[in-house]
């Protein structure tokens, strides 16, 4: 699993460097997310540019790393393609993830810590 990890003041920024979180991935990726957030990383922004395929597997991924931080801090997603946006409306994922266009306005997005 390909993923670009960055700290920019208190905001975890990992970036997933693969065209699909998905099955196959998703269970790698749940576990380094669940490491993370356990090790206090809790004000995550996850930017999804280079994903362009996520399944029921790889969503349910992402809604067990936001019940994991669990109002403790902010799971920001950025990056979404018109594709998997559609995904996230039709499950209404959309109103559950606070969800931008952009990394500049999603990072701009985190509460004062």
């Amino acid at each position: 699993m390909l993923t670009k990890i960055e700290n920019k003041d208190d905001i975890f920024i990992v970036t997933l460097n693969e065209e699909r979180l998905d099955a196959a991935l998703a269970p790698e990726f749940e576990g380094k997310m669940q490491e993370w957030i356990q090790s206090g990383k809790t004000a995550i922004l996850l930017d999804l540019t280079p994903v362009d395929f996520i399944d029921s597997t790889g969503l349910g991924t992402l809604v067990s790393s936001l019940k994991a931080i669990d109002g403790s801090g902010q799971l920001v997603l950025c990056g979404i393609s018109l594709k998997i946006m559609s995904l996230f409306k039709l499950t209404r994922m959309d109103r559950v993830f606070t969800i931008f266009p952009n990394r500049d306005e999603a990072l701009a997005s985190f509460l004062p810590s």
